[in-house]
C-alpha cells in the first residue's frame, strides 16, 4: 500500500494493490474509488484532503508523516 499527498491540488491518493485501475467511481464530490478489472477496489483519491479533514487526528491515527510530505 502506498500513501501519498499531493499539495497541488491537495489530493491524498492511497494505493491499495499495484494495479492499474479498469474504472473509477466519484462516490462524493471529494472521494473516488478506483476499481481493477474484477471490481476490486485498487485505489482510492480524496480530494481537497486538508480541506475536509483534521490532519492532527490523521497524523496521530496513521503515523506516516514521511509519507503525508509532498511528492
Amino acid at each position: 500500500m502506498k500513501i501519498r499527498y499531493f499539495p497541488e491540488p491537495d489530493t491524498l491518493t492511497i494505493e491499495l494493490a499495484d494495479r492499474v485501475s479498469s474504472s473509477s467511481e466519484a462516490v462524493s464530490d471529494n472521494l473516488i474509488v478506483d476499481f481493477y478489472e474484477r471490481g476490486k477496489p485498487v485505489g482510492v483519491t480524496l480530494e481537497h484532503y486538508f480541506q475536509i479533514s483534521d490532519t492532527s487526528t490523521t497524523l496521530t491515527l496513521l503515523p506516516i508523516t514521511p509519507v503525508l510530505q509532498p511528492a
